[in-house]
């Protein structure tokens, strides 16, 4: 007998209940609060209590595979799921995995621990700091692995500063470490260091030398060490660096590389409006050769890396020939830092590939990159899809023209794009609105957790064809636990169906939804 209501075993009562539960939670704890601010799509709202998260991945089991999808429409890393299957679904479109063609490793992806990221995320709550956190370091987050720190002050700090402010300080005996360094900086990096599930390879750059080592008596505008290389100034510079290594060794935290000097070529123009220290190619071979390079193999620290450059690509090859043809220079470097600044007047093939084809054993690495830098175009966009793609387009073709990993610049800065002294405000991945104790997470953030998730340390790239033309932009890599990950950015109008083809394993349909850019992952038979 039956009133007209629905009835139900327990075991099916309960296996409701989970779902909605399941649900609840999905939405209450792990979906994107969307945030439209007119920009193109939206910034996800985060606080101490709630963010979305992809979760922890693992590679699927042999015979299905993963996606996750990242659209201007609003889609953050949204999962799918499917089978490999034996035979050709006929897509016009298929790409083909040539694992045989075998290129780069990854060596990781990251942002920077400046003074002003650290402030911001220090102007939050407890909570909402440890959740902000997590959004970077977690094995549930973007999984960086990759922290760049200022040595001393930047343009993104509250002031100007270095670690040897004394004049004539040749010793360094006042060497000491900055209240930035000591009460912000470190304390959040042992915290990132905490969550994630591996080491964190942390990577120091300075700005610039003491006002008193260099030729123009400031820490801004055009100057270079006084002197020459293997005198009294460059070497101090030199062990200025080994000292920053012993101080922050003292807290636990040890550097896997430095980098010659933040962008040397600013040093060299003439007003320059922050700090700079100024290299040519010739003298920062110089230097590297009879000062740094000697004093860090000698320092307690000969396996911290050392890249040159850390300047804009478009200085390349050139800057690597005069370097790394010097024998005596070229044993104490193991990589070449670029910024992504100029890209876009700086072809991929005639500046990466050439300098990797000319010195195939020195690593390229992108250390710096950030948007909202250009001066019409300056500052905070928030939820702006533009500057979305433009990352996704740069890092793609960064890593199909054989860079090892991708750094982007601050890990949070507030709503008007620092602090920063000099007022050269800029966007982040990651911005913070204190009053309200939330962040935002940008487009750039999931673009961002698209290669740092999934690509991991030790990742090989391999070659992918294509059965027709197609405006889709690709990159495949061979993980080290044989799993394989392709990577499929759209910044057309228009969805594109394709297949992926990978002899060792079958046939993968799916579809690009314009504007938008995927993740496919799959295990090999």
């Amino acid at each position: 007998m039956s009133d007209g209501r629905m009835t139900m075993t327990r075991p099916a009562l309960l296996c409701v209940l989970l779902a909605v539960a399941s649900a609840a939670t999905a939405g209450d704890d792990d979906g994107c609060v969307p945030r439209n601010f007119g920009h193109g799509s939206v910034a996800c709202e985060c606080n101490s209590t709630r963010c979305d998260s992809p979760g922890a991945v693992g590679s699927p089991p042999v015979g299905r595979f993963l996606t996750f999808l990242t659209s201007r429409e609003g889609k953050r890393l949204e999962k799918g799921q499917g089978f490999v299957r034996n035979g050709t679904a006929g897509a016009a479109l298929k790409l083909t995995v040539e694992a045989s063609q075998k290129y780069q490793r990854i060596r990781g992806f990251g942002g920077a621990m400046t003074d002003a990221a650290a402030m911001n995320i220090l102007s939050l709550s407890v909570g909402a700091q440890d959740k902000l956190l997590r959004q970077y370091f977690s094995p549930e987050g973007a999984e960086y692995n990759v922290v760049r720190v200022p040595m001393a002050s930047c343009d993104f700090s509250t002031r100007l500063y270095t670690y040897a402010d004394t004049p004539e300080d040749f010793q360094l005996l006042n060497f000491t470490l900055a209240p930035e360094d000591l009460q912000m900086k470190i304390p959040l990096l042992q915290r990132a260091q905490a969550l994630s599930p591996r080491p964190l390879s942390l990577l120091a750059s300075a700005w610039s030398a003491p006002a008193w080592l260099k030729t123009n008596g400031a820490l801004i505008g055009k100057g270079t060490l006084k002197g020459v290389a293997g005198g009294k100034a460059h070497k101090t510079w030199a062990n200025y660096y080994v000292r920053f290594l012993d101080e922050y060794s003292k807290h636990n935290l040890t550097f896997w590389a430095m980098t010659t000097g933040n962008e040397p070529t600013a040093g060299m123009m003439t007003n320059y409006s922050f700090q700079a220290l100024g290299f040519t190619p010739e003298t920062q071979r110089d230097w590297v050769s009879l000062d740094l390079g000697p004093a860090i193999a000698l320092s307690k620290y000969p396996k911290t890396q050392l890249l040159i450059l850390d300047d804009q690509r478009l200085l390349l090859p050139h800057w690597a020939r005069v370097v790394l043809n010097d024998i005596h220079a070229a044993r104490y470097i193991h990589g070449i830092g670029v910024h992504w600044y100029f890209d876009r007047i700086a072809p991929a093939d005639l500046t990466l590939s050439t300098t990797h084809h000319l010195f195939p054993e020195y690593y390229l690495f992108g250390t710096e990159a950030c948007a909202g830098w250009i001066p019409l175009d300056r500052g905070v966009k928030l939820g702006s899809w533009d500057r979305a793609e433009e990352y996704a387009h740069d890092i793609t073709e960064d890593l199909n023209h054989y860079v090892t990993g991708w750094t982007d610049w601050n890990l949070a800065l507030d709503m008007g794009g620092g602090p920063n002294w000099a007022k050269n405000f800029a966007d982040s991945t990651i911005i913070v609105d204190k009053t309200r104790d939330i962040f935002y997470k940008q487009p750039t953030f999931y673009v961002m957790t698209h290669f740092s998730k999934f690509l991991l340390e030790g990742s090989q790239r391999v070659g992918v064809s294509f059965s027709a033309h197609t405006d889709l932009e690709v990159t495949a890599f061979i993980r080290p636990d044989k799993s394989t990950v392709m990577t499929v950015l759209n910044r057309s109008d228009r969805d594109v169906q394709f297949e992926v083809w990978d002899p060792a394993t079958g046939y993968i349909p799916s579809v690009s939804p314009g504007h938008s850019i995927l993740t496919v992952i799959w295990q090999a038979q």
